[in-house]
């Protein structure tokens, strides 16, 4: 909302009573009608539903919608390419370059679009490790953003520690500024661009609050790796030992909030960790939880959770006379969020840090219907997967997704959100699982018994009893088959586990149609991976699937 009435807002007389030193004009920003500094959530809800960004719901939580852009615009995504930084960038796909000029003209243009309106600013960190944590601002037109801000990022915790907060970055958040392709260079009016010279990140034209959160894990991943530190897109959380530390790799939609939110574990986070000599440590205040059709029978700790005050719903459909939320509504976006303070899981590690781990797990949704429920992974193919990252990109996490889940090899885990090249993150991931003997699985969360369409989504309780069985050693002491394709071993028996959901080919009509659909599976595989072969060592490269000789069964 622009207020060119000058009107009084609800928190206009405590808009500075947190504010730091280190002002907005070190931004270059001046000139405003109002700002207001790190608001606490309650007098933040009152601005929101003032300025008609959302409304409140029952039991508190606030819903609002982000715009045209429901997802992140991946293909919208620049980095500025200097002289300092260049020669550590993967360019490419997700890594686009931007000259520091055109990046400059839109600053400039951005500085002029704020004259005379209001801004909320929000100081925070990224990164629970103080030995590693980044000063972070968000400085955002919508008042929701600024919600969101203090749900994701860790905060200050005295109004000393605010006032004398300064950022090592920045984000500038303008959802209803445009990008001008013909002169900014950008391919559309939408633009996400991270500059590490400036120390400073803009996003023009999108109001989807993920792209807040990916912009700092995004610059993590630069950052951190260069200290020696892990960054992984991933979930952890802990058993009753430190040291018992799981770590859930993948995208999003995949399971990795699902998952780790296990009442017998402690959560350290949802989404985005580093990994250092003394263990895990989230990035993160909080989760951003995917919540279409959410169950409060299957998940009950993150249903509980979204419906607190302080929890912010980002495009879930509600009754505006009841104010009841629909989780099964998609009218906006399959891609519904919810992002809330980690504290509202019961089980939350307060610290958000733990040891070091003892499993890794490699999320994988596979829409073919052709991979088994769980495989145990040699250290080598570990690394193979992780450098593939295949999975199927489910409804709506991104702009330009359609209903159908789309097969993808995201490398990491999360291709989006890496700038060093593929093998500088695995070459670290090796040397954390060799040094401290972590145990690796593969967990399909897809489709059982025929592609999508055909089959059906994995049992979340088989799903969950195969994870508890990896996670407790159960898994350690099966008898295991040796996979004829990927090589990776599979276990014959699991406690709770029907036995035929071990085998997938049992569970299709036809076993030439699964070996043949896993056939052409693999071959995607090989396919993909020749990019990466000339960086990995022989040992990774021969983890692969192998295609020569493999015996295929009949009906």
């Amino acid at each position: 909302m622009n207020n060119l009435l000058n009107i009084k807002t609800p928190a206009q007389d405590q808009a500075h009573a947190l504010k730091a030193d280190y002002s907005l004009s070190n931004h270059g920003i001046i000139n405003l009608r109002q700002s207001y500094w790190n608001l606490p959530t309650e007098a933040l809800y009152e601005e929101v539903v003032f300025r008609g960004e959302g409304k409140i719901t029952t039991q508190g939580a606030l819903v609002v919608t982000s715009g045209k852009h429901t997802a992140r615009a991946a293909q919208d995504k620049f980095v500025v390419r200097e002289p300092a930084t260049e020669d550590h960038i993967w360019w490419g796909e997700y890594n686009r370059p931007l000259a520091p000029d055109k990046f400059d003209e839109i600053y400039s243009r951005m500085l002029g679009y704020l004259q005379g309106r209001d801004v909320f600013v929000q100081d925070g960190y990224a990164g629970a490790d103080p030995n590693y944590r980044l000063p972070v601002r968000i400085i955002a037109e919508y008042a929701w953003h600024s919600v969101f801000s203090r749900n994701m990022f860790i905060l200050p915790q005295s109004r000393e520690e605010y006032r004398l907060h300064v950022p090592d970055f920045t984000v500038l958040v303008l959802p209803d500024f445009r990008a001008f392709p013909p002169i900014d260079g950008t391919r559309t009016n939408t633009a996400i661009i991270l500059n590490f010279d400036q120390r400073l990140a803009i996003i023009a034209g999108s109001g989807y609050g993920g792209e807040i959160k990916k912009s700092i894990f995004t610059v993590m991943n630069y950052l951190l790796p260069l200290e020696g530190v892990m960054t992984m897109h991933c979930s952890a959380n802990q058993g009753k030992d430190r040291d018992d530390v799981a770590l859930f790799f993948g995208l999003s939609g995949t399971g990795k909030t699902t998952l780790s939110a296990d009442p017998s574990r402690g959560l350290i986070g949802d989404d985005e960790h580093g990994w250092n000599d003394e263990g895990v440590f989230n990035f993160e205040n909080g989760c951003y939880a995917k919540v279409i059709q959410l169950s409060p029978a299957a998940e009950p700790e993150i249903y509980s959770a979204i419906h607190r005050f302080g929890s912010l719903l980002e495009n879930v459909i509600y009754d505006p006379v009841t104010r009841k939320i629909d989780l099964d509504a998609d009218d906006i976006t399959e891609n519904t969020r919810a992002s809330y303070p980690l504290e509202y899981i019961a089980n939350a590690v307060p610290e958000k840090r733990a040891g070091q781990p003892k499993n890794i797990i490699l999320l994988t949704c596979d829409a073919q219907g052709v991979l088994p429920p769980i495989a145990r992974l040699s250290p080598d193919q570990a690394l193979y997967h992780f450098i593939s990252g295949y999975t199927s990109k489910v409804g709506g996490t991104e702009v330009g997704l359609g209903d159908e889940p789309e097969i993808t090899f995201s490398t990491c885990f999360g291709a989006p959100f890496m700038v060093h090249r593929p093998s500088f993150y695995a070459d670290l991931l090796k040397r954390k699982i060799e040094r401290y003997g972590v145990n690796c699985w593969l967990l399909n969360t897809g489709w059982v018994g025929g592609p999508y369409g055909v089959g059906k989504r994995i049992s979340i309780r088989h799903t969950r009893d195969l994870l508890t069985a990896a996670l407790n050693g159960d898994l350690l002491n099966v008898d295991y088959y040796q996979d004829p394709i990927f090589g990776f071993e599979v276990p014959k028996s699991c406690p709770n586990v029907p036995a035929e959901v071990l085998y997938p080919a049992e569970a299709w009509p036809g076993k030439t149609e699964y070996w043949n659909k896993y056939r052409q599976l693999a071959a995607r595989f090989i396919d993909n991976f020749k990019k990466f072969a000339p960086d990995c060592s022989p040992e990774v490269c021969d983890a692969g699937p192998i295609l020569a000789d493999t015996p295929i069964a009949g009906d």
